[in-house]
């Protein structure tokens, strides 16, 4: 009889660069004790009391914190975002105007005005980012439903998922892995099809149900869709490029490599490749991940069923980022970013709660970041070190031990026993994107995901002045780099 796999992530280091101190906190309170210390020497006592509403201040910034940051963290963000809505960056709009064209571009707003799709000589498609040096391939992937698989088999497709990873991360030429799985509107056009290419309406009384069943439920449904996104870097894979021949066409020839088995490895953990997306169908995800409400159209006018774009149309007609969330064509989004993960052993299939909530359209993302063996051994003992000279400071002060320091010390020294085994690390970032078509519909479908992550024993932090960029990250197979 098989044990029943469990699961269980390391605690998230709050540890800062000294003394628990940000980079922020620590310019700031560096900053003013130079500033306190030369007014003591040159005026005295006297200068320090003058001086007071700034240490005050300094107290203030430093010590008050809202939403996991102190007020001096959350400087740097607000500056940002009030950058850009001076300057005009917080709205966009597409210029329907004739103008040269890049072929393939994208057009979309933001960080990622720059990505464009490009076709290989074989049909395959990638997105090419110029700045970040990567070509993503895409593909939709589908998978029985895990919540109904016996235990042994949920055991397997983990334990060969995990086994997926690790491959790719000692390639050392992938930059970003994501995974994304997302809810869409659905006109019923692919049931039709079926019904009409396989059925037969002239059934007595059972054709003339299955029609009605289609016209009435067809709109209503909510399929899943979920895809695979691999960035491969440019910068890391240049000699297997110059082999290959160099340029996008030898970069295409490693992708084409490196996703023939990646593609093998995913059918090993129970997933099935559908098929690496071409040009029109990325251009056709991305244009309704901005736009829900024209999946139903571009699946109607696709010969072959699934949603088709010219890459030119695939970000949205206008874009306007607020606070705490983001405008686009017919829909309004929210990012959260998933801050802790469970801290107790729990099954496989925590997320179900969160993946199946009713009635809310969501999108979310995985994102791993593979790590070289040797950066994260360095990584392990700068850690280390820093949890080691924090409980000799507060032992000097008389300060008690603090039971957060003992499990963070125990997880890294599991990881590096990890490393040092052989095993591959790799950075894991959640995102989750909640989309509705008002602001209303978008705050109580925010609030059901908050109650069914917590049930699912996950931190949601929903992520203000920064909704543009997480949006692009969660919402889109992309493969970027997180925030």
């Amino acid at each position: 009889m098989s044990s029943v796999l469990t699961v269980k992530f390391p605690t998230r280091s709050r540890r800062g660069i000294l003394l628990g101190l940000t980079l922020p906190q620590l310019l700031l309170v560096s900053s003013t004790l130079a500033v306190l210390l030369a007014t003591v020497v040159t005026a005295g006592l006297l200068g320090a009391v003058v001086l007071a509403p700034l240490w005050l201040t300094t107290a203030v910034l430093v010590g008050v914190r809202r939403d996991g940051r102190s007020l001096i963290d959350w400087a740097p963000l607000v500056a940002r975002f009030a950058h850009r809505r001076r300057t005009g960056q917080t709205l966009w709009r597409a210029r329907p105007v004739s103008r040269p064209t890049v072929e393939g571009l994208l057009h979309l707003p933001g960080t990622a005005a720059a990505l464009r799709v490009a076709t290989a000589e074989s049909g395959a498609a990638a997105v090419h980012d110029p700045h970040n040096q990567t070509l993503t391939a895409v593909a939709r992937v589908s998978s029985r439903a895990f919540a109904l698989l016996d235990p042994a088999t949920q055991t397997a497709n983990v334990s060969a998922w995990g086994r997926a990873l690790a491959g790719i991360a000692r390639t050392g030429r992938v930059a970003t892995v994501q995974v994304l799985e997302r809810t869409v509107p659905d006109s019923g056009d692919s049931l039709a099809r079926h019904w009409a290419e396989n059925g037969n309406p002239q059934t007595p009384v059972a054709g003339q149900i299955y029609t009605e069943l289609l016209a009435s439920a067809g709109p209503a449904a909510a399929p899943h869709e979920a895809y695979l996104a691999i960035a491969l870097d440019l910068k890391v894979a240049k000699r297997l490029i110059s082999q290959a021949g160099g340029g996008l066409a030898g970069a295409f020839t490693v992708m084409e490599q490196t996703t023939s088995s990646v593609a093998q490895a995913a059918r090993n953990a129970g997933l099935t490749v559908s098929g690496w997306l071409g040009a029109r169908e990325i251009a056709a995800v991305l244009r309704t991940a901005y736009d829900p409400a024209s999946t139903a159209h571009l699946q109607q006018w696709s010969d072959t069923g699934q949603a088709e774009a010219d890459p030119a149309a695939a970000g949205p007609v206008a874009q306007v980022e607020e606070a705490d969330r983001l405008i686009t064509d017919s829909a309004r989004h929210a990012t959260f970013w998933i801050e802790n993960w469970p801290r107790t052993e729990t099954s496989p299939g925590f997320l179900h709660s969160l993946m199946f909530s009713a009635g809310v359209r969501r999108t979310f993302s995985l994102i791993y970041a593979p790590q070289g063996i040797e950066s994260a051994l360095r990584d392990v003992q700068r850690r280390k070190a820093a949890i080691v000279a924090d409980a000799s400071e507060r032992q000097r002060r008389g300060q008690v031990d603090s039971e957060a320091d003992s499990v963070e010390y125990a997880d890294v020294k599991t990881r590096e026993k990890q490393l040092i085994s052989g095993h591959a690390d790799v950075a894991l970032t959640g995102l989750l994107t909640v989309s509705a078509t008002s602001d209303q519909a978008l705050d109580a479908a925010c609030t059901q995901i908050e109650t069914a992550a917590a049930d699912a024993q996950v931190d949601l932090r929903r992520l203000i002045y920064q909704q543009a960029d997480a949006f692009t990250t969660a919402a889109l197979p992309l493969a970027r780099s997180t925030l």
